[in-house]
């Protein structure tokens, strides 16, 4: 990949990491909309989004726990199926012809979720989830965090907070570590894979991802995401995940 492609796909790369990790996320649907629209290889997309994942969601679970704004009982019955399934997800080998319409899906939901309108604030601190919906439920988002590169947790979100599974302050904490372990788990099943990112690229994506994580941690851990980035980041979710259905024969 040519340097200067690298570095502009580095600047949006550190915009995304800037505005997810705002909300707890770390940012891998943003990463593969933005590999999507510099027509990034599907080979490299799925390993380079889910390292990226894993250093944005790091800072922000170190942000949200150390404000207070976590809670185990809500994380533990999803990332016990989710670690296992992110695994073998991580392992699949998805052909491009499935991989960028089920790509294209993930977008197109995360745009929905982040359009849609923002649950009712739950406040009370002891909401757990009941723990056979969130067993099942985690098995089924890690599977899709290894099979597509991201981190699972433009999902958990609104099911915690829709739910009411968890208080609002505490839910961008539990994503953003739920986020870190399927990521990891994921990565660890294609470790094969990772000879296809260009070490040139990666050496400017993740340090400008890990300052875009810190940015946003810091001031997403302090204060409520605007309407404004949510719509911003549907919209560039939209414009990407169309590109990738036209593009089905590339």
């Amino acid at each position: 990949m040519e340097l200067d492609l690298a570095l502009m796909i580095g600047v949006f790369v550190l915009l995304s990491a800037i505005l997810y990790s705002s909300v707890g996320h770390g940012g891998g649907s943003g990463y593969l909309a933005v590999m999507a629209l510099f027509a990034v290889s599907t080979d490299v997309m799925r390993p380079a989004a889910l390292v990226l994942n894993i250093g944005v969601a790091s800072i922000g679970a170190i942000a949200y726990i150390r404000r207070g704004a976590f809670s185990f009982r809500a994380l533990w019955p999803f990332a016990a199926t989710a670690i296992p399934a992110a695994y073998l997800g991580g392992r699949m080998d998805v052909p491009g012809l499935i991989y960028k319409p089920l790509l294209a899906a993930v977008l197109l939901y995360s745009a929905y979720y982040l359009f849609s309108p923002r649950s009712v604030p739950h406040d009370d601190p002891d909401l757990k989830p009941p723990i056979a919906p969130a067993l099942a439920s985690g098995g089924g988002l890690g599977l899709l965090a290894g099979l597509t590169g991201i981190g699972g947790g433009i999902f958990l979100s609104p099911l915690l907070l829709f739910n009411g599974w968890c208080s609002t302050r505490k839910a961008s904490g539990v994503a953003a570590v739920f986020i870190l372990v399927n990521s990891a788990a994921g990565l660890a099943g294609q470790l094969g894979t990772l000879a296809s990112i260009p070490l040139a690229s990666m050496a400017v994506w993740l340090p400008t991802a890990l300052v875009g994580g810190y940015l946003g941690s810091l001031y997403g851990s302090r204060t409520t995401a605007t309407k404004n980035i949510y719509r911003l980041l549907a919209l560039v979710l939209v414009v990407a995940a169309v590109k990738l259905l036209l593009t089905l024969s590339d």
